[in-house]
């Protein structure tokens, strides 16, 4: 088998050094991992990348060295970065016959052709459309459709730990979080389940997967107490929840991620999908395994909760992505 190089953007974040990891392990597979900041080159060539390389969707100087004689991509970036992304899809659309595939990090629910969104049902403002941020995810993979590419998305339920990284010090300090989720159960996905899919899908390549939407989720929802027992439990320590009224989320922040909350808040997220399994032959992380065990990249999902966060309480992360 011939080997192909594999361009991994975001490989410094939660999902992309475990596909890192995974994907090293194929001696077929050439890995190109991408960088923003120098100091993390070494953590992923010490993960197994082949190769090492600056990329910043800001940047277009930077992208003709990351995607020389690469022939799969798989892309993902920040919910504000999502105007280089548009950017970036154009350049890979004027590579058609170089990039064979293109696998794209989206969300559950992106353009509703793989679940139902029901206004009445799933929002709590009168007039609700679909929030901005799932039109967001949407247009980032259609982007890479109109270009003619070969594109797979994976459709991730929310992720495990990202709704408790703006709490850290209190869970560290006060044993508590809180948010306005309540007793609604959602199916959370482990990130490292979502790498783990990612690479399937680039190993198998776009004959058995190109045009096809995976919704990738938890093996059961779950509420914020059931959350708080787990993490708790984890921890050797007592974490409790406390309720948070939507009005407070949005002033913490902003109105186009409180606008994106009322989808977990009002059930939109509580269903368990089947791809991960039909993808991989095995049930989802749960979320106490993901805590207390390691990924490929050699890291506990407890160990991950405290990190970087692009969410701060009393800022709106999403102010200029949503003028776009």
């Amino acid at each position: 088998m011939t080997t192909k190089t594999v361009l991994i953007t975001s490989a410094t974040g939660r999902i992309g050094k475990e596909l890192v990891a995974r994907l090293a392990q194929n001696p077929d597979i050439k890995v190109r991992a991408c960088y923003f900041s120098e100091s993390k080159a070494d953590s992923l060539k010490a993960l197994g990348a082949d190769e090492v390389v600056k990329f910043d969707l800001s940047d277009p100087s930077t992208w003709d060295a990351a995607l020389e004689d690469v022939t799969a991509v798989y892309s993902a970036s920040l919910d504000p970065m999502l105007e280089g992304h548009l950017n970036f899809s154009k350049e890979l659309g004027r590579r058609k016959d170089q990039i064979k595939h293109v696998v794209r990090v989206s969300c559950m629910g992106a353009d509703t052709n793989t679940a139902s969104y029901i206004a009445d049902q799933h929002a709590s403002r009168d007039g609700a459309a679909i929030p901005l941020m799932l039109q967001h995810y949407w247009w980032g993979e259609k982007a890479l459709i109109d270009e003619g590419l070969n594109v797979t998305a994976l459709r991730n339920n929310f992720f495990m730990n990202h709704l408790l990284k703006t709490d850290c010090d209190t869970i560290a300090a006060e044993g508590w979080f809180s948010n306005p989720l309540g007793d609604m159960r959602n199916s959370f996905v482990a990130t490292r389940d979502i790498a783990e899919a990612a690479a399937v899908v680039l190993t198998e390549g776009p004959d058995r997967h190109a045009n096809k939407f995976y919704d990738i989720t938890g093996p059961a929802p779950q509420s914020m107490a059931e959350i708080a027992a787990d993490l708790g439990r984890a921890m050797g320590k007592e974490i409790t929840y406390r309720p948070q009224s939507m009005v407070d989320f949005e002033n913490d922040f902003g109105a186009t991620r409180a606008e994106f909350f009322e989808y977990l808040t009002n059930g939109f997220y509580t269903r368990c999908s089947p791809d991960f399994y039909n993808l991989t032959g095995h049930k989802p992380t749960s979320y106490y395994d993901y805590l207390t065990t390691k990924g490929a990249s050699g890291e506990t999902g407890l160990e991950e909760l405290w990190q970087g966060n692009l969410w701060k309480k009393g800022e709106d992360a999403m102010k200029d992505a949503a003028k776009l």
